[in-house]
Order: structure tokens, then C-alpha cells, then sequence
């Protein structure tokens, strides 16, 4: 696949079929994502694969407590900040509205909300669910470093007719996590993500989120012809 056609086609996939991934295929696909951008090499990133009976473990130990506790252990760090300004409150309210809406759920019911909100601790029924870990010490360029390794994951799993969805919701049970997996104590959990074949059918993947156009988050100098 095109890389271009992969960005195009990359979304965060919400409902997932219950195909096997093989095990060579994720472990290829983590491999040449080991080939993202990496400041001084540092390569601060670590990953967790769980499918089968591993997996569903993890699941039930959240299973009873997310849908009424989506906040479950509290978050290791904010995913976004306390007070978010415009134009990125609105971008957010107006995704989630979307998802919500996708799916027949209206704002108002909130039960309703927290119990799709729990499906991230489902990882949307993929046969993988990932997790990515950085080692404590470091700082936003490393975070930034780990981010294009886990897009790369994303963009390559596209190559194998796969789709995912990154799930940050999963520092919410850091604790939980953490103990099961037996990061090291250095290692901070970042996110979790679902991997797997989409199902087409499900309506909460039916929907794309709007993006800006280039002229609104770009600025261009110096280029011959008509570009701005």
C-alpha cells in the first residue's frame, strides 16, 4: 500500500471483527516501526502484545468497574489540558458529539456515553490489544519520539489490511495495567491500542472526523509558482 493511501485510509477504528492477527505479523509490524524518527537513538519507547487468553484476563479485571467509573484509577498524566482554549474545546466537543451521534447515543444520556466510553477497555473487541510504555526520565522529545513510533505501528498496519485505534484512555488504569504487564518501575504506561480487522459494517466506523485544510495550519514562503 501507497503511504499515501495509508494516511488517507488510517482511522481510529471503534468495532473490530474477531479475525486472528498472527503473531509474525504484529511482531513485523512492531519491528519496521523500530525505524521511526528517534532523537540521538534513544528509541525510549516499549511495547506490550497480548491476544488470547492473556488479553481477555486484562478485560475482565476492568470489565466490572469501567462503566460506571470512567476515570477508574486516575490518569498518570493529564491527555489534555485542565483548561482547554479555542478552536481545540469546540474540535473536541464536535468529535465526540459525532461519535456519540454515529451510534444513536445523545449527549444527554450520560449512562449511555460512559458505557461506550468503556469499550476502550475492550480495545473495541480486537484480537490485540498493544500497549506502549516510556521510560520515566524522559521528556516531551522523547514523548514526541515515542508518538511517531506509534503512528508508524498505525500507518504499517494498514500495509496488512489491518486498522487500529490508539487508546490513551488506558492511563486511567495505569495501576491495574502496570501490575499486570510488570513494567518496570522506571517505565511510565503511555497508551493502549487496539489492532485488528475493521468491521465495515459497524456504523461507529462509518465516520471520518473533520480535518483542518492545510491553508488553515500551514504557512508557505519562497516557492516558485502559485503555491502560498
Amino acid at each position: 500500500m501507497d503511504v499515501r493511501d495509508a494516511v488517507a485510509s488510517r482511522f481510529s477504528c471503534r468495532a473490530f471483527l474477531p479475525t486472528p492477527v498472527p503473531l509474525a505479523t504484529v511482531r513485523e509490524i512492531l519491528g519496521r516501526a523500530g525505524r521511526a524518527p528517534s532523537g540521538g537513538n534513544l528509541q525510549p519507547w516499549r511495547v506490550y502484545a497480548l491476544a488470547g487468553a492473556p488479553l481477555e484476563s486484562l478485560k475482565a479485571r476492568i470489565r466490572p468497574y469501567a462503566p460506571e467509573n470512567p476515570r477508574g484509577e486516575g490518569a498518570e498524566y493529564p491527555v489534555y489540558p485542565e483548561h482547554l482554549k479555542e478552536p481545540y474545546r469546540t474540535r473536541r466537543f464536535d468529535v465526540g458529539a459525532d461519535l456519540y451521534r454515529s451510534i444513536g447515543i445523545p449527549y444527554e444520556d450520560r449512562a449511555a456515553r460512559y458505557r461506550q466510553y468503556a469499550r476502550n477497555f475492550e480495545f473495541y473487541d480486537a484480537p490485540v490489544g498493544l500497549f506502549f510504555s516510556i521510560d520515566r526520565t524522559m521528556g516531551p522529545p522523547q514523548w514526541a519520539d515515542l508518538g511517531m513510533y506509534v503512528q508508524t505501528v498505525m500507518l504499517l498496519a494498514r500495509a496488512y489490511g489491518l486498522h487500529t485505534c490508539g487508546i490513551e484512555a488506558w492511563t486511567h488504569w495505569h495501576k491495574t495495567v502496570t501490575a499486570f504487564l510488570a513494567l518496570p518501575p522506571e517505565h511510565m504506561l503511555f497508551c493502549g491500542m487496539a489492532l485488528g480487522h475493521a468491521d465495515e459494517a459497524a456504523p461507529i466506523n462509518g465516520w471520518r472526523s473533520i480535518r483542518e485544510g492545510v491553508d488553515d495550519f500551514a504557512t508557505f514562503a519562497g516557492f516558485a509558482g502559485e503555491a502560498r
